[in-house]
């Protein structure tokens, strides 16, 4: 196959593809002959945050000399961010000849009367194939949705689970009330494995979280957020001191992604009793160069055009509290697209407060919601709402309305975010 063949099939399987617990999962990696038990992970869930604390640690350990596997999703302009080696993406090339061999067999599993695997099972089958060919040290591999029936969740052990923040996502797979959606995560650990967890918001989530790593033998380790000390914290650089850590810096903005760093930490210290060497030195390097686009990055000033992968309830509240901490007194011009299935109102009604203007739009996917509908809601709470039937047009209508004070805040769907950010920095 070509590469545009390539991506065309695996788009197709939404459409196809069956979702049958692990069944599907495990009978293709069986096919592939298992080359994801020849890789050792740092497995990662959570909420929010999950992405940020797999671009430190994939950071990290690429300063500390390994050859880091990152599995990410989804992505934000191109396909092929979401199987990286060392920060290289994956090229057209490979994802073209490893299409072609999964496709291989799963005809052979569906002319035997099988299922053909979703999407994130195809690609998540491709990104084992790729690190155990490329021989990656480890792998920092993301969590794609849940936990419990995550096609990543094939993996027999992993050096360490991580579990990030718990909040309300995806109801309608994992669960309507916080301890179902926790339980889902917490299958992630490992039976006499190590989890890292975070320190969570919800007591219920920290209690099935910890029953299960009682459970399953697991050890349990939180880092201690009281500890962090901010020293300096602008758009551009936040400095702070953690334990016997000073002056460490990260370059990714919110308060949230001190707490993250912190995980990232303790994450370093696990691993180097695990035979791992990562020096003081690769931990202030990686979480310094660790990048992490579309989470509250500034894409231009006069007027500041900021973007945010904010898409749940948890992740509009911490926007929120990113925009009062930098942008105190300032109105914002607001651009919002959305899935007909996330939590849109109770977002909208966080932001809406610190709202000069909304403009509406639907991104480019079959579970949007349209930009009408979005308008009507945000009606309700903020009564300058625009309706825009692009992505481009909506950013140039910010454009034109802005003054060179104004601050822009685009946010909602990765499956937008990524076409205004490769809008503008073109």
């Amino acid at each position: 196959m070509e590469h545009g063949e390539a991506l065309n099939y695996m788009f197709n399987l939404r459409k196809f593809g069956n979702k049958d617990g692990l069944k599907n999962i495990k009978t293709l990696m069986e096919k592939l002959g298992n080359p994801q038990d020849n890789l050792k992970y740092i497995h990662i869930a959570g909420t929010n945050g999950k992405g940020s604390v797999a671009a430190f640690t994939n950071s990290v350990l690429i300063e500390a000399g390994y050859r880091v596997g990152l599995y990410t999703s989804p992505y934000l302009e191109k396909f092929e961010e979401r199987i990286r080696i060392n920060n290289q993406c994956i090229s057209e090339e490979d994802v073209a000849r490893l299409a072609e061999m999964v496709k291989e067999k799963v005809d052979e599993i569906v002319a035997a009367g099988g299922n053909y695997p979703t999407f994130f099972e195809f690609v998540t089958a491709m990104a084992f194939i790729y690190f155990a060919e490329q021989k990656c040290d480890v792998v920092v591999l993301e969590v794609g949705l849940g936990g419990r029936l995550d096609s990543t969740n094939i993996i027999n052990e992993s050096l360490l689970s991580v579990i990030a923040t718990i909040s309300w996502d995806h109801m309608e797979y994992l669960g309507d009330t916080i301890e179902k959606i926790a339980a889902e995560k917490a299958a992630i650990i490992k039976r006499n494995g190590d989890l890292l967890l975070y320190p969570q918001q919800y007591k219920e989530a920290d209690d099935v979280i910890r029953h299960e790593a009682a459970e399953k033998c697991a050890n349990v380790y939180s880092p201690e957020f009281e500890k962090i000390k901010v020293v300096e914290s602008t758009l551009e650089m936040q400095v702070f001191s953690y334990k016997d850590l000073d002056n460490v810096k990260i370059t990714i903005p919110g308060e949230h992604q001190l707490k993250n760093a912190a995980m990232v930490i303790e994450a370093a210290m696990l691993l180097n009793k695990k035979g791992f060497f990562i020096s003081r030195d690769s931990l202030y390097r990686g979480l310094e160069n660790a990048k992490w686009p579309g989470r509250f990055e500034v894409l231009k000033q006069n007027p500041y055009f900021i973007i945010d992968a904010a898409h749940n309830r948890e992740g509009a509240q911490i926007l929120a509290k990113n925009l009062e901490m930098y942008f105190s007194g300032k109105k914002i011009i607001f651009i919002f697209g959305v899935m007909r299935d996330k939590e849109y109102e109770e977002m909208i009604k966080t932001v809406a407060p610190l709202a000069k203007q909304f403009i509406a739009v639907a991104p480019d996917y079959p579970r949007a919601l349209p930009a009408e509908e979005l308008a009507q809601i945000i009606t309700c709470y903020c009564k300058d709402v625009i309706i825009s039937d692009t992505i481009k047009e909506a950013v140039n209508k910010c454009l034109t309305i802005a003054s060179k004070d104004d601050v822009i805040c685009a946010f909602g769907s990765l499956y937008y975010i990524g076409e205004i950010r490769q809008y503008l920095l073109s």
